[in-house]
């Protein structure tokens, strides 16, 4: 009998359960994207526009009203799995999160921070309260940031060009970063930052520049100076990389077309590798700044003076991060030139290393390092790197020793002078590094000869590999331009190296780029000569391509560009960022046929 009414019973709820299924999604479907942006917005004024009591008491019972929603929302879809362990399972870091919530919420019943109170005071620990506040916001964050990006990573499925999807996704962490820049507790001041100035300093950080319009030392409180490291680790890998990341984290999946968007913008061979990648990616830039980070503390001077460990790791990870993602970012108004600073071989060399880690590429870093080809390589020696990677590594080397002697010989007797032969060598080869894409300096720009600007000015334009967080018209192109080059003057029709054939298509693409970006910079320079008249033209020249190439590095100009001038750094910036044949491919039309052909011609060429 009780078997019988038990069978009843659950009949009846599993009835109800499957009844009221399609409601119920419909409402969290229309109510958690409001509640994710809403919960966004309260975080952003408790942070923005100061934090009083008064308010933060308000503001937090509207958090935890907001995380009641999104606590909801989890046990209805669990609810309604069919299969609920395993829909945990594939939701565990939502779970665990939701879990540790649930916890601290009943813990708090009747009783203001009990639990985690009691066990963190048993360690000694003090202002909890304060603590605790902090840490609830970052965990309300974590779970607006998936649901946001639950909904932004549907993106990817639309009909929309790659190219397309990936600049308006730049576009879009430039004018988010703006608002935020303009909130006056981002300020040490706080005052709010003017919209132009917020729109450069943005678009800078986000595209990885480093040119500077405020001293980022002084003029940004801790908050903005986090704001800004955020940009720079968003902007250096791509928003939507991120996002992808996070939906297969997740466990929320990529459909067929999101994966294909994935491939062409990461570049590779098939689907597969693109999923692959996307994990490799993050894996190795947390890694790689991790590790930077833990070296860079390590190798501070004695000299650089900061009040707490906590702003010596800030400093440490801050640096680490700009250096990876090649945007040349300084806690100092000096920039790497601070006394203390500037002497640091050591940590020159690490951040050397960073730089050169960073821009070189990941496809590039993923053939060298991963254990599956390392394995490969193992059981066949003879086996060679990948055609890109040996370009990558070619071309970099080629341009890293040339630039280091070159600035040597040229700044031996001026910048050079009061080093010692080992003090100059390391200072040559930081500037080589940095000059390419990272941006930052351990000498005075605005000092050097015109024969070291030159120079300068070509490394910046060719900047990084391709697949790596610097721009320019990448180190890929430089090379297929010089084979080409080469094999013209022998008289040769088809480029080969290493045992390969690189294609038509691949030499009038470089042919294409080479083109447009001349042409860009020249259009810039010649925009710039109006606008910032009486400046040196070699200046003007230097700031164009250092905008262009995504370095950073600036002669002077940058603090005194007139407000068009600004304008027209912030586009250069953008469009070194995101690249030319990006947008070109994004804004054109492809060609309906290109099964015909026109009879061949004849003109003189030189």
């Amino acid at each position: 009998m009780l078997l019988k009414s038990y069978k009843r019973i659950r009949e009846r709820i599993n009835l109800f359960i499957y009844d009221s299924q399609p409601k119920v999604a419909t409402f969290f479907k229309v109510l958690m994207p409001i509640t994710a942006f809403a919960s966004l917005g309260i975080l952003v004024y408790y942070y923005g526009f100061g934090n009083h009591l008064d308010q933060g008491s308000v503001l937090l019972k509207l958090i935890r009203f907001s995380f009641a929603i999104f606590f909801l929302n989890f046990v209805s879809r669990l609810i309604y799995a069919s299969r609920k362990i395993q829909y945990f399972k594939r939701h565990i870091f939502e779970g665990i999160l939701m879990i540790i919530a649930t916890i601290e919420a009943l813990s708090s019943i009747g009783n203001k921070f009990p639990l985690f109170e009691n066990i963190l005071a048993s360690t000694g620990f003090e202002n909890f309260e304060a603590w605790y506040l902090i840490s609830m916001h970052i965990y309300m964050l974590i779970l607006v940031g998936l649901e946001i990006l639950k909904y932004g990573q549907r993106l990817l499925s639309l009909k929309i060009k790659p190219g397309l999807l990936f600049a308006a996704s730049f576009l879009a962490l430039v004018v988010g970063g703006s608002g935020l820049l303009m909130l006056p507790e981002v300020t040490a001041t706080g005052e709010s930052m003017n919209l132009l100035n917020a729109i450069f300093t943005s678009t800078s950080a986000t595209c990885v520049t480093g040119l500077i319009v405020e001293d980022t030392a002084t003029f940004f409180s801790i908050k903005g100076k986090v704001l800004i490291l955020i940009l720079i680790q968003l902007g250096g890998l791509g928003i939507l990389s991120f996002a992808s990341f996070f939906a297969i984290f997740v466990k929320q999946g990529l459909g067929i077309r999101q994966q294909t968007a994935l491939q062409d913008m990461l570049s590779t061979d098939s689907l597969i590798n693109a999923k692959d990648l996307l994990r490799q990616i993050i894996i190795y830039t947390f890694t790689i700044e991790f590790v930077g980070a833990v070296l860079i503390h390590a190798t501070w001077s004695p000299e650089v003076q900061f009040n707490s460990f906590g702003q010596k790791m800030f400093f440490s990870v801050f640096h680490s991060v700009s250096a990876f993602c090649n945007a040349g970012f300084a806690l100092f108004t000096n920039g790497l030139m601070e006394k203390g600073v500037a002497t640091s071989y050591m940590q020159h060399m690490v951040i050397i290393v960073l730089i050169v880690l960073g821009g070189i590429g990941f496809p590039v870093l993923r053939d060298l390092t991963s254990i599956s080809r390392l394995r490969e390589r193992m059981r066949k020696p003879w086996m060679k790197w990948r055609m890109s990677t040996s370009v990558a590594i070619y071309a970099s080397l080629l341009l890293i020793v040339g630039g280091t002697i070159l600035f040597y010989f040229l700044e031996k007797d001026h910048l050079l002078a009061d080093a010692s032969p080992l003090e100059a060598v390391i200072l040559s080869l930081f500037q080589s590094v940095t000059t390419r894409t990272a941006g930052f300096n351990t000498v005075d720009m605005s000092a050097m000869t015109n024969a070291t600007y030159v120079m300068f000015i070509f490394l910046m334009f060719v900047g990084a590999s391709s697949g790596g967080t610097g721009g320019g018209i990448k180190t890929s192109t430089f090379f297929v331009m010089l084979l080409a080059g080469y094999s013209t003057i022998r008289g040769k029709k088809v480029l080969h190296f290493n045992g390969k054939t690189i294609p038509q298509d691949l030499l009038n693409k470089a042919y294409t780029l080479l083109i447009f970006g001349a042409t860009w910079v020249l259009f810039t320079v010649f925009c710039l000569s109006i606008t910032e008249e009486g400046k040196d033209i070699m200046v003007i020249v230097f700031e164009a391509v250092s905008a262009f190439g995504t370095v950073g590095v600036s002669a002077g100009l940058t603090g005194d560009l007139t407000p068009i001038g600004k304008v027209l750094i912030i586009i250069t910036m953008f469009v070194g960022r995101v690249g030319l044949l990006t947008l070109a491919f994004a804004l054109s039309s492809p060609v309906e046929t290109n099964n015909y052909k026109y009879p061949n011609t004849h003109m003189m060429i030189g």
